[in-house]
């Protein structure tokens, strides 16, 4: 499959993406590496979403879900496996930073086991005990984990 960057496109998903997006995730939700969301999750998240197609195939994508009026979390970030280790991350984490960025935001949070990339594009590493309780409450009762996290929290600033 051609990569040429000209075919590389970043949107925002439409209902019709929802199916395959839960695809493409799937296996890294049963592993625990991603939550997982309810079509109706994503359903009514899908503005918090951008999605990278080449040739008009899913590669991956990520959502900005805001927490509140200084801090934004980027969340279930996928790459599909074939696409990986080629920049593609890299291009939708800095896409949220601009929309973080647009939005007036200050923070940009994740929680994450490639602690690695995040600290290249400029996240630090913060205790998870500074986590709003709302993320603690609304989505991290859900994980495998609870409530012994293995994620590591980080977070950007916004300048």
């Amino acid at each position: 499959m051609s990569e040429s960057k000209n075919n590389i496109k970043l949107i925002k998903p439409t209902i019709k993406d929802i199916s395959s997006m839960a695809n493409l995730v799937k296996e890294e939700v049963q592993k625990g590496i991603i939550l997982y969301r309810s079509y109706d999750e994503i359903a009514s998240n899908i503005s918090s979403y951008t999605l990278i197609k080449i040739d008009n195939i899913l590669v991956g994508y990520c959502a900005l879900h805001i927490h509140t009026i200084n801090l934004a979390e980027i969340r279930s970030l996928i790459i599909a496996k074939e696409f990986r280790s080629k920049g593609y991350s890299k291009l939708l984490i800095n896409n949220a930073l601009t929309q973080a960025k647009k939005l007036n935001l200050k923070k940009v949070l994740v929680l994450t086991y490639e602690k690695i990339l995040f600290e290249k594009l400029g996240f630090y590493t913060i205790s998870k005990d500074t986590l709003p309780k709302q993320k603690i409450f609304k989505d991290c009762i859900n994980c495998k984990s609870y409530p012994i996290c293995d994620e590591i929290a980080l977070i950007y600033d916004i300048i």
